[in-house]
């Protein structure tokens, strides 16, 4: 059988034959028709390389788009409406002393603008050598820098180096945040090509000088060669020039004050940059570093940067918003405020290892509550912690003026006579400092030899209520526990309401306020706060200030507190020590000045021995005696106290004296057993009266010093 017949035949005419209108398409192999046309035929005749670049072209081509959306929606998503703005330095705060001096200056107000001409041309080139060799040429982000970056980053396992330009750092100083995110490395790179587009190269390398932050607080090349050197940056070395770029890497770390290793090693590195750019010959590196940079001191900041913060800390409050560019007048006495510092930091240097005491602090006052001076540790460098203001320690027997003042508001006098015997509390048996009992003693000589069963004693019978109210009238804002063991002072307070406590006794009575800022003013002249007032009036009356002051001067005159003696001066206060000697206070007052001192350890550590009559009394005596320079002597304020016969002092010994005079108060002595209770032991003396609470006081701090 044939398959295929010819289209002629001899026998037969050739027909023709109609098209085949619906002839079916071929078939794939799963039985799927397709279309054959002339487009696709066109297709399969292309080359691979012809639809390689077609599809190449189209990804370039949406991925040009994509990246226009990306940096559109960049762009909208900066911070600010003027973003393409270079803005204005921040101004800081200018604090003046009361006299109108400039006490310290915070913030941009530290460093002036400089011209890259009026630098030393190293400066600038040091910069560029350690942070961007590539400045020159590249377009504010340099490709080169990155790719390097992201292999060495690879290679390392974690990110070893960065690939920012200097442009970039610039712009991200000026106008974003410091997070770490690709979001915000997009909008820098953006900013930076607006930046390399709107100015010269010189342009942004002298604004990048003038804004980047050097550490140590200074903004700008002025203010770090200020601080760091206390020269003008006109006037830097070539090694100090090196020790400034140094710290551009990480400013805290490598701050050459506290860390003069890390920083002389890095600069080191700065110098061999230099000679690879050519910038400086071997010869000059060498000469650098044989004279390295010659810091200020490390331990070296004024004491009134503990002020300065704590007044950027008290602007809000008292303007509504932390205002830039203000003027804030304070009543610091520059002259006293340097006394404060030098006399606690040259105590502590020169007997601080030896009494085993790392720390101190020290707030002055005028009778009306304005601070005059402030010391808030040892080392501002060392320590930023004020513990002046921000501490709260137990004050131990500095807080007895409170009870004996409710003492005083029951009816007793100086003069009154109380009993020093062992009692307990429940399981609680306060005990004296040397472990004696002086048996009856005057109140005034209670206080003077800071006796601590007597004030327990008073304490009981007052009540710990009342004593707290008493505090808290006087000026004390912290939490107090309303417990007996109140009264040897174990709830914390800070120093700085503690002095402000005792200013009632040195002015009459008067509750105060303590302050420190008098006026803020803004740079444009308007007045933003203007202290008016003195205080919460009148918190004690003429006899109970009259009492108070014949009481605590006696703690001068004759007891705990003799160190702090003024010649020819009334002199009232108070001793504190608390337990294993782990705190030593001392707070005393004149009729012109209130000051207090504290001395100790930040981790609490016990010091050998040391009591608020020792070394906090004799800083406090330093910085006093020159603060009454010149003054006239002016005696307490209040009524005087009657007193036919002082029941104090080292020539009286106190139980001699009773036995002799037959013990001429047993009324207000017998008064007083009759509420604590008395019953002979079998050995013929005091047995221990317990007065019942409903409170336990387990683990209270004892102090008699």
């Amino acid at each position: 059988m044939k398959l295929f017949r010819s289209s002629k035949s001899k026998t037969t005419k050739s027909k023709r034959v109609p098209p085949k209108l619906h002839a079916p398409a071929p078939r794939e192999r799963g039985g799927r028709r397709t279309r054959k046309s002339k487009n696709a035929r066109a297709v399969r005749r292309r080359s691979p390389a012809a639809r390689i670049a077609m599809w190449s072209m189209t990804f370039v081509l949406w991925g040009f788009v994509g990246l226009i959306g990306i940096a559109g929606y960049m762009v909208y998503a900066l911070p600010g409406q003027d973003i393409f703005t270079i803005p204005k330095r921040t101004e800081g705060i200018v604090l003046l002393a009361d006299n109108g001096e400039v006490l310290a200056e915070s913030g941009m107000f530290l460093g002036d603008d400089v011209r890259l001409r009026d630098l030393p041309s190293y400066v600038p080139q040091a910069v560029l050598a350690i942070e961007d060799r590539r400045f020159r040429q590249h377009f504010g982000v340099d490709l080169v820098a990155l790719v390097r970056a992201m292999y060495r980053n690879f290679k390392a396992g974690r990110v070893v180096q960065g690939g920012s330009t200097l442009t970039q750092q610039l712009a991200k100083n000026l106008f974003l945040k410091p997070e770490r995110t690709i979001h915000r490395k997009v909008q820098e790179a953006i900013l930076a090509l607006w930046l390399e587009h709107k100015f010269s190269k010189d342009e942004i390398l002298q604004l990048y000088l003038n804004r980047v932050y050097f550490g140590g607080g200074a903004y700008g090349v002025e203010a770090a060669a200020k601080t760091y050197f206390d020269k003008s940056a006109r006037q830097l070395s070539l090694a100090e020039a090196a020790a400034m770029a140094a710290l551009l890497k990480a400013p805290s770390r490598l701050n050459p004050k506290s860390n003069p290793k890390g920083s002389r090693q890095r600069s080191i590195l700065v110098l061999s940059s230099m000679i690879k750019e050519g910038y400086i010959t071997e010869a000059e590196a060498k000469r650098a570093v044989n004279r390295p940079a010659d810091v200020k001191a490390v331990d070296y900041t004024p004491a009134t940067q503990y002020i300065v913060d704590w007044v950027e800390e008290l602007v809000p409050e008292y303007t509504g918003s932390k205002a830039d560019g203000l003027i804030v007048q304070t009543s610091i006495n520059p002259a006293l405020q340097k006394v404060a510092e030098r006399s606690l930091r040259r105590r502590l240097v020169n007997q601080g290892a030896k009494l085993n005491v790392s720390q101190g602090a020290m707030v002055v006052m005028n009778p009306t509550g304005e601070i005059v001076a402030m010391v808030g540790g040892k080392s501002y460098i060392k320590s930023q912690f004020n513990r002046a203001v921000s501490a709260k320690r137990q004050p131990g027997s500095a807080f007895k003026p409170f009870v004996y003042l409710s003492a005083v508001d029951m009816g007793f006098s100086p003069n009154s006579i109380v009993a020093d015997e062992r009692f307990c509390i429940d399981r609680w048996c306060p005990e004296n400092y040397n472990k004696k009992y002086y048996g009856q003693v005057t109140l005034k000589s209670a206080l003077a030899r800071s006796i601590n069963t007597v004030a327990v004693r008073l304490a009981v019978e007052a009540g710990p209520a009342l004593v707290v109210s008493n505090a808290k009238r006087m000026g004390i804002k912290s939490k107090l526990e309303s417990l007996p063991s109140i009264a040897l002072g174990t709830s914390e307070v800070s120093l700085l309401e503690l002095v402000g406590a005792y200013a009632p006794f040195a002015n009459g009575g008067r509750g105060v306020f303590p302050n420190v800022i008098k006026r803020i003013v803004s740079t444009d002249g308007r007045i933003l706060y203007e202290r008016k007032g003195t205080g919460p009036g009148q918190v004690l009356d003429p006899t109970e200030l009259g009492t108070m002051n014949n009481m605590l001067a006696a703690v001068v005159n004759a007891g705990t507190g003799k160190r702090a003696q003024l010649q020819g001066r009334e002199v009232g206060g108070k001793t504190g020590t608390t337990q294993s000697y782990k705190d030593a206070w001392f707070i005393g007052y004149t009729a012109q000045y209130v000051a207090g001192v504290w001395v100790g350890n930040d981790n609490s550590k016990p010091t050998k021995r040391v009591t608020g009559g020792s070394l906090p009394a004799q800083i406090w005596k330093d910085v006093m005696v020159a603060a009454h320079a010149n003054l006239p002597a002016v005696p307490l304020p209040g009524e005087p106290v009657s007193s036919d016969t002082d029941y104090l002092g080292d020539s009286w010994p106190i139980d001699d004296f009773f036995e002799s005079a037959g013990r001429a108060e047993e009324t207000i002595t017998t008064f007083f057993r009759d509420i604590f209770g008395n019953r002979q032991s079998e050995q013929g003396g005091f047995d221990q009266p317990r007065v019942r609470t409903q409170r336990r006081n387990n683990g209270v701090q004892d102090d008699n010093r």
